[in-house]
């Protein structure tokens, strides 16, 4: 079933857990991902955005997710994911997203919230909720790059809270040393930074580029208002060597549904590893039994 409104993201903020945002890019990644959702019997964001549109077409793969989402018996909102134009947003909306992210990092801050409120005005026609983002994250929404974080491009607490109050989003996407996809670099979150954010703003946070984290980090973020995870590279990773396992059993016969049926079955054991350690009782990830560092 669609997964309307933001009382999930809210209850997952004042419960200190967090929602999943998992990218689909096909039917596979779809099927995977509705599988997990209806295995862990939680709510889910399946991440049909902007980048996988290219890949699979816009109309497809909107059909794609809103379908799957309808039919399941999980709880599965459809998000467009890092759009930057308006009329993808619309086009989305109209179709029945239940939320979607304008990125207007890579505009000056006037733009950004210029670009922001008219896809907050837009969303609110439909009963969509709207994510954003402030401030620069390194690296490749489609494929890991090694990127390193830049501490002058990370979110400003006070332009957080000027932004937020400017534009009424419902959620926060932000900078705090996060990176998109995995990285051979040391990835550390800037935890007093995401404190201070969380203060500053009264809407719940989300953490982009959170495949390889420790569950550790990942809750001492979820302890400092992060109510929502998107997971990527982790999935790609997943069905890619699910893939590879299988082509060599595979290329006798011809058999491509076997290599198909792999790769979303890796994606769904991949979203329910993700989905145990958002779990406020996963190993090693109870923030309240413990001092978070930094």
């Amino acid at each position: 079933m669609l997964l309307h409104g933001t009382d999930a993201l809210k209850e997952a903020a004042a419960a200190g857990h967090a929602l999943p945002g998992f990218v689909a890019y096909n039917l596979e990644t779809v099927q995977g991902v509705t599988a997990a959702a209806e295995a862990a019997g939680g709510p889910v964001v399946i991440q049909a955005g902007s980048s996988p549109f290219k890949h699979a077409g816009r109309e497809a793969l909107i059909r794609l997710a809103l379908d799957a989402a309808a039919r399941s018996t999980a709880s599965l909102g459809v998000h467009l994911d890092h759009s930057r134009d308006l009329d993808e947003i619309s086009a989305c909306l109209a179709a029945g997203y239940t939320s979607v992210m304008v990125d207007g990092s890579h505009l000056p801050f006037a733009e950004n919230i210029a670009l922001t409120k008219e896809a907050v005005r837009r969303a609110r026609d439909h009963g969509a909720w709207v994510e954003a983002e402030l401030g620069a994250l390194p690296g490749d929404e489609d494929v890991s790059t090694d990127a390193v974080a830049q501490a002058a491009a990370m979110t400003d607490p006070q332009q957080a809270a000027e932004f937020v109050a400017a534009t009424g989003v419902d959620a926060l996407a932000v900078a705090v040393g996060n990176v998109h996809g995995f990285t051979e670099h040391l990835v550390r979150l800037d935890l007093a930074r995401l404190a201070a954010i969380h203060e500053a703003v009264p809407v719940p946070l989300v953490l982009h580029g959170a495949s390889g984290l420790p569950v550790g980090e990942l809750h001492c973020a979820l302890a400092r208002g992060v109510a929502k995870v998107n997971v990527n590279a982790e999935l790609r990773r997943a069905y890619l060597e699910a893939t590879r396992a299988t082509l060599p059993s595979a290329l006798p016969g011809s058999d491509v549904v076997a290599l198909w049926a792999a790769g979303r079955d890796a994606v769904r054991d991949a979203a329910l590893d993700v989905i145990s350690r958002l779990s406020p009782h996963a190993e090693g990830g109870n923030p309240r039994a413990r001092l978070c560092p930094r």
